[in-house]
């Protein structure tokens, strides 16, 4: 497991090369997440699970998580590190080769009632604590998002960046209902303002996706002091320009400061570089030729 958070303006970082295999998934990835130049303490946490055998890489797969404690909430940088903690306990401990589509929203719901009685318990009143959180487990050639929040998957392929997860925040969903144009949302006041979060109820509607992955593919996770500074297409840019994971990370925290820094800003990038390709035949995988 790695995870890990900056508690000061120090940016902290994690890297790993994957586990060495033969026509399995194989995957590379670096995560960073800094302070920005605004605030005195980094709310957002970051952390994965990687398969420490090729067997556990086939039936338990990989997981990586970004989650982001909500601003203006009790103790948010408690929430966002429970909340990883919690999901990646979860996935390590799950039954071996359950559906990542059933596992995800179970151990999400798992992590939203963690963060509901962390903050209950944490002074003799309570504490409320709320947290976003997207999270997503691949294993053979797919890969499953889950996600409360407006923290965001993207996937780039040939440098073009599609965003796999929808924002939960009240402007989005005014937008998706025609009440606001996107332009209109962009410079409303409260844009930031969260539709749902882990944390704030004993339970959260998780939304999951499922998508097939293809070598070449990178997988982004990120708090809103990313995007909320870099729109979609520019992230698939510096991605792309950079084959160097670190490179195209440290690139892009550095521009967001540039074009903000209000926030804190927290990158995980995922390279996918081969995949197992696998059919399913009455719920059991079976390897395609």
């Amino acid at each position: 497991m790695f995870a890990g958070a900056a508690r000061s303006p120090i940016t902290t970082a994690v890297s790993s090369q994957a586990v060495p295999s033969k026509s399995m998934l194989d995957l590379e990835f670096f995560a960073l997440t800094d302070v920005g130049r605004v605030r005195d303490h980094n709310e957002d946490y970051h952390g994965a699970w990687v398969p420490p055998t090729e067997n556990e890489g086939r039936t338990q797969g990989w997981l990586f998580v970004v989650a982001d404690g909500v601003g203006g909430e009790e103790l948010g940088e408690v929430a966002s590190q429970t909340a990883v903690e919690t999901l990646i306990e979860g996935f390590r401990t799950a039954p071996r080769s359950e559906a990542h589509t059933a596992l995800m929203p179970r151990i999400v719901q798992k992590s939203n009632l963690k963060v509901y009685e962390t903050g209950r318990s944490s002074t003799p009143g309570g504490s409320r604590m709320a947290t976003t959180i997207v999270a997503c487990a691949l294993r053979y050639d797919r890969v499953v998002v889950a996600h409360v929040g407006d923290s965001r998957c993207y996937l780039i392929r040939h440098g073009q960046a599609a965003q796999l997860t929808r924002d939960h925040t009240v402007v989005a969903e005014q937008v998706r209902l025609g009440i606001l144009s996107a332009k209109e949302a962009a410079e409303a006041q409260t844009r930031h303002l969260l539709s749902r979060s882990l944390g704030n109820d004993l339970f959260v509607n998780v939304e999951v996706n499922d998508h097939q992955v293809q070598p070449g593919d990178v997988l982004l996770l990120c708090s809103d002091g990313l995007h909320g500074a870099i729109d979609g297409n520019r992230i698939g840019e510096i991605i792309n320009w950079n084959p160097s994971l670190e490179t195209a990370a440290r690139k892009l925290i550095t521009l967001a400061n540039e074009r903000d820094g209000g926030d804190n800003v927290t990158v995980q990038l995922i390279r996918v570089r081969d995949v197992e390709r696998m059919g399913m035949y009455r719920g059991r995988p079976y390897k395609l030729r």
